[in-house]
């Protein structure tokens, strides 16, 4: 059998962040690919699967969408290599997916931060979900902030290259769409597990120990500060960490392209009352800091631009002057946000229960439940102008 040309997951981002075309020739089923497929500005994805594939000519259907690479892909990386062949047979010059969509749901990358604490912070990405954690690395100590289950050991690694040691493991609040790792820390390491305060109300039931921290309280790690501050309105523990004061962990309270979704917790019933909620946080508690505040959020989605530097955080004042919502009176703000909340995302209330530590979850199923883009937003559109 002949070699089937690959392309890493890791390389694939690569080519397709350098601004490269790339054509995505997607041979799951219809609604595997509807579910999550990958994409981008200079990213082509077509759906074929592998039968439909083999009663027609590949070079017909991609319909001169081949002009940059073209990637074949599925779930594991196996079923793509067929279709490898079958393109190359066309004279089509194709690469599979190593590992197909699981391999690229395992992509895990980060960046420091260009900002002005005196701490070091780290930007994780999870290219397939839109999921982002931090580091905040200051001497020999490091705090995690928002870190997802399946890539403990990554941040336990990084730490240590950076020569410090994980001192805490804190969420920003109960995740509705990934497994949270911060009660792997208690296992795998010293550090100390650390819930907001008012999201234990909701039922944590952990088996390890977990300490909280409240709306004022101060979070040390090394020289540098980390200011506790509530905003509830996306969940009701919600909270922002605030870093040397000039750089907030926002959660899934405000992102770099909308404000988050007020429907998670208390369904749609609830919604108006917590979207009232999210427009006193923001107005109260975000708005209110400096215009040159570095907002990091927890999430971002396809519509979400990076900034210059390739990470997803924006200035506090760039937010303003783009993103309407942020100005509007609070009546308008409710409706606006209510009106045409996406779809929630995939597994949420198993993924809710297991990191409120009400069910087990393995680790292997885990992975499984949280395969696909974040839904966290109040629309899968960009608010910004």
């Amino acid at each position: 059998m002949p070699t089937i040309p690959s392309i890493q997951p890791q390389e694939l981002k690569e080519t397709i962040d350098s601004g490269a075309d790339v054509t995505i020739v997607d041979v799951r089923g219809p609604a595997d690919f509807d579910e999550w497929h990958i994409d981008g500005d200079n990213v082509e994805a077509v759906n074929v699967p592998l039968t439909q594939l083999q009663t027609v000519n590949p070079a017909e259907l991609l319909n001169g969408a081949s002009e940059g690479e073209v990637v074949a892909v599925c779930a594991s990386g196996q079923t793509s290599q067929m279709a490898v062949q079958m393109l190359q047979q066309s004279g089509i010059d194709a690469k599979n997916l190593q590992y197909g969509m699981n391999g690229w749901a395992n992509l895990y990358v980060y960046q420091e931060l260009e900002t002005e604490a005196s701490a070091t912070i780290l930007q994780f990405s999870r290219p397939s979900s839109g999921c982002l954690a931090y580091m905040v690395v200051s001497d020999d100590e490091a705090v995690v902030v928002d870190p997802l289950l399946a890539f403990v050991d990554q941040y336990i690694e990084v730490a240590r290259e950076y020569g410090a040691e994980i001192t805490a493991a804190v969420d920003t609040h109960v995740h509705a769409d990934h497994i949270s790792g911060v009660r792997a820390f208690a296992t795998r390491s010293s550090a100390d597990v650390v819930v907001p305060e008012p999201a234990v109300a909701r039922g944590i039931d952990y088996a390890v120990d977990y300490e909280t921290v409240a709306h004022g309280d101060v979070i040390a790690v090394g020289d540098s500060t980390i200011d506790v501050v509530h905003t509830p309105g996306h969940t009701s523990g919600m909270t922002s960490f605030l870093v040397d004061e000039s750089v907030l962990l926002s959660g899934d309270g405000l992102f770099t392209e909308s404000v988050a979704r007020p429907d998670l917790e208390d369904g749609d019933e609830g919604a108006a009352d917590a979207a009232a909620t999210l427009y006193d946080s923001l107005h109260e508690r975000i708005l209110t800091l400096d215009d040159g505040t570095v907002v990091a959020p927890a999430h971002y989605s396809d519509s979400a631009d990076p900034a210059d530097d390739g990470s997803y955080t924006a200035t506090l004042g760039d937010l303003k002057s783009k993103m309407d919502a942020l100005s509007m009176p609070e009546s308008e703000f409710v409706e606006y946000i209510t009106a045409d909340v996406p779809p929630r995302p995939s597994n949420h209330e198993q993924i809710i229960q297991t990191n409120l530590g009400q069910i087990d979850t393995p680790n292997y199923v885990a992975f499984q439940l949280e395969l696909g883009p974040n839904n966290c937003a109040a629309s899968q559109e960009s608010m910004t102008q």
